[in-house]
């Protein structure tokens, strides 16, 4: 079985988030939504909510799962038995840092990083710019998957 994780605050989870599950489920038989525990952040959502608002979101999907971790990535990737990361990347700036830590990981633990490039109409949805909409109660509906229901 090919297991990867996609590991991220998911504060909130958004379409670019979505497109990167849905493309790397046509060459892995599961995918852990890994939602890092990062206490330097200032975090929108409760890791609480955000677990249950993706949850729901793919609850009909068995080969689908989410879960949280408060440790090294590579850690959590070794703990659930996930031979490959999967990263979004939608810049240089992005592929720069994604390199270096995907080389890190294969040398700590020999596990892979697939990394997948933004949708171009995607490269302008972040997470960060989602909650500042949301900071001032803007529609966010379409940055963030349809049938994702976003409660505080």
């Amino acid at each position: 079985m090919r297991r990867a994780i996609f590991p991220g605050t998911f504060d909130p989870f958004t379409i670019g988030h979505y497109s990167v599950v849905k493309r790397a489920l046509t060459f892995m038989d599961e995918v852990i939504i890994g939602i890092g525990i990062n206490e330097n952040k200032n975090t929108y959502f409760p890791i609480e909510k955000r677990e249950e608002m993706i949850r729901n979101l793919y609850k009909d999907n068995p080969c689908i799962k989410v879960m949280s971790y408060d440790c090294l990535t590579i850690d959590f990737a070794q703990q659930v038995e996930a031979q490959f990361i999967v990263r979004g990347i939608r810049t240089v700036k992005d592929f720069e840092y994604e390199e270096t830590i995907a080389d890190i990981n294969r040398k700590l633990a020999g596990v892979e990083t697939i990394l997948l490039f933004t949708e171009p109409e995607l490269t302008c949805v972040s997470s960060t710019i989602v909650r500042e909409l949301l900071t001032y109660n803007k529609d966010i509906s379409q940055f963030i998957p349809e049938g994702m229901i976003i409660s505080e």
